[in-house]
């Protein structure tokens, strides 16, 4: 197996009739997933999602792929293959496309729909191209042929892309869900097909490599949400992914079954789910949906609430609920069920949720005391199927953290797929398809861009870890006046501190350090206000750590006169 290796420098010009394949998200982490196609000297995009933050990443609303190895050729992308609908995957595209509008887009009926309510916030008007499984369509160089896969939301798509370099297959996300409440399978004769004539690099889901066995059908949800529906005294509040379609119309047939109405809240919610409904994915009871604001005229027993925050987002409606701050209040004898699974790096904001929600006295249903959720990935059991199937030459695991890489790696090796043909790489490693053979060639760019509220990049690392010592050590200010001239103390040293623990009549002790270290630089002449500054916050910063073994933001201000 090949391997990423942290010297790799810029890769070379790519060879003649050599397809070169750059993930720039969806490796080593869950989400953000982005890949780059390039024959010929065009670009073939395929999905651009976000990552959430994690606890660490304060203040941070989204992260993006990093556009920065491209951005310089946009004129050369021929267009954008979206795979399915989840934010993961379709979430980026507004911000490139903000970069250049006229990108086409090409995905299935509902994941056009999805991306354009979104883009419409964005206020771009996006060129589409509405595919469906079996359907062909030549972008640019790239032949691209559309094979339908079974996921956690409909018109989920795999996507075979022909060049003369050979064929690539993309499997999106992916499971092998035997009775789809949809009845769309995974269409494995295709793939068999493809498999028959020959699949040069496969590119295929690892999210659920380490799980053994096979994804229990999404129908066997029904009868649990049943049971769960029949025991609740009051209100049920579901939360769930805005774009999950099978699992909210396995609660409104729960609902319609057990007279109860539902409201859905959330813009997101709200949004996605009229737009399943509107397209036919989504088969609502006439009545049956309501409008929250009308709850108050119903009972309780009669209320079912759908809503987002299954992750445990600060800003969602279910993590506002837990903290008081919603205008839904959960009141004892509520039952909340939590209809997902856990994304890796969200633990402890969904724990922290559940535990919010029970003080108000509410029952919480979850994966973890009942089957109100199975994953939208194939396991082990199915990736083993379906490689035998497919009979890759090559493989390349993706979307998965590095675990989930290795071990669907593993699979494919026992399926007999050599060692030296799997290539295990990370976002920003190129790997080039020349002559039959993936090998990995160099890297590029491939960094976190952050969104913070109206700001895309401005972010960075630093600033984060700024972030993260104010959340965790506050600050300390420290204001002076300086003579310009002879840089003697003329006002202050005036101190103050917030966050730090530390009284602020606690830094008397610490002033006069401050004065006798100016005194001091003034005699050798040093007037320099940065200078001073940084003597300053040396100074303050010894003290605190000496004294309270903390490490504050130091903050000084030092003004000239």
């Amino acid at each position: 197996m090949s391997h990423p290796h942290p010297e790799l420098g810029p890769p070379p010009q790519l060879p003649d009739r050599g397809l070169r394949v750059t993930p720039l998200g969806g490796l080593g982490e869950i989400g953000r997933n982005m890949t780059v196609f390039e024959y010929g000297g065009r670009l073939l995009i395929v999905d651009c999602g976000v990552l959430f933050p994690e606890e660490e990443q304060p203040g941070v609303d989204l992260i993006l792929p990093d556009f920065t190895s491209f951005r310089d050729r946009l004129d050369d992308i021929d267009g954008i293959v979206l795979t399915h609908g989840h934010e993961d995957h379709i979430g980026g595209v507004p911000y490139l496309l903000r970069e250049k509008q006229d990108i086409p887009l090409i995905g299935s009926k509902l994941t056009l729909a999805l991306i354009e309510a979104k883009l419409q916030e964005h206020r771009i008007r996006p060129y589409t191209l509405e595919v469906a499984e079996g359907h062909s369509e030549r972008i640019g160089p790239f032949d691209c042929e559309f094979v339908a896969v079974n996921h956690s939301i409909p018109d989920a798509l795999a996507v075979a892309i022909r060049t003369p370099a050979g064929m690539v297959v993309h499997t999106g996300d992916f499971k092998m869900d035997q009775l789809p409440l949809d009845r769309r399978l995974t269409d494995l004769p295709a793939f068999a097909r493809l498999g028959e004539e020959g699949i040069d690099l496969l590119l295929s889901d690892s999210t659920n490599a380490e799980v053994p066995g096979f994804v229990p059908p999404e129908r066997e949800i029904s009868d649990v949400l049943r049971t769960v529906f029949a025991g609740a005294q009051k209100r049920i509040i579901v939360a769930s992914f805005a774009s999950h379609v099978h699992r909210i119309q396995q609660i409104l047939d729960a609902a319609h079954e057990y007279g109860r109405r539902v409201a859905f809240v959330g813009r997101s919610m709200v949004r996605n789910m009229g737009i399943a409904r509107d397209l036919g994915y989504l088969r609502v009871p006439a009545g049956l949906v309501v409008d929250v604001k009308t709850l108050d005229d119903l009972p309780d027993h009669e209320i079912v609430l759908v809503c987002t925050g299954s992750q445990g987002e600060p800003m969602a409606a279910l993590s506002r609920m837990a903290n008081r701050d919603h205008q839904i209040r959960i009141v004892p004898g509520d039952t909340v069920i939590l209809a997902s699974s856990l994304i890796p790096g969200n633990e402890n904001a969904v724990y922290r949720v559940i535990n919010g929600l029970t003080r108000w006295g509410a029952n919480v249903v979850h994966k973890g005391n009942a089957k109100v959720h199975v994953s939208g990935h194939a396991s082990a059991g199915e990736l083993l199927y379906f490689y035998n199937i497919c009979k890759p030459r090559n493989l390349m695991p993706v979307h998965g953290e590095w675990r989930h890489l290795r071990a669907n790696a593993e699979l494919a090796a026992l399926t007999g797929v050599p060692h030296d043909r799997v290539v295990i790489a990370e976002d920003g490693v190129v790997v080039d398809l020349v002559d039959g053979t993936a090998k990995i060639v160099g890297k590029v760019q491939a960094g976190y861009v952050y969104v913070d509220g109206l700001s895309v990049g401005d972010v960075t690392e630093t600033s984060l870890k700024d972030r993260r010592i104010l959340g965790e050590e506050g600050f300390v200010s420290v204001f002076v006046v300086v003579d310009s001239t002879t840089g003697k103390i003329v006002g202050g040293p005036h101190v103050q501190a917030r966050g730090s623990g530390i009284e602020d009549a606690a830094f008397g002790e610490v002033i006069p350090r401050i004065e006798e270290a100016l005194s001091s630089s003034a005699q050798d002449g040093i007037v320099e206000p940065h200078q001073l500054q940084q003597l300053i916050r040396r100074t303050v910063g010894k003290w605190v750590s000496d004294t309270y073994r903390r490490r504050p933001m130091i903050l000084p201000v030092v003004v000239e006169v």
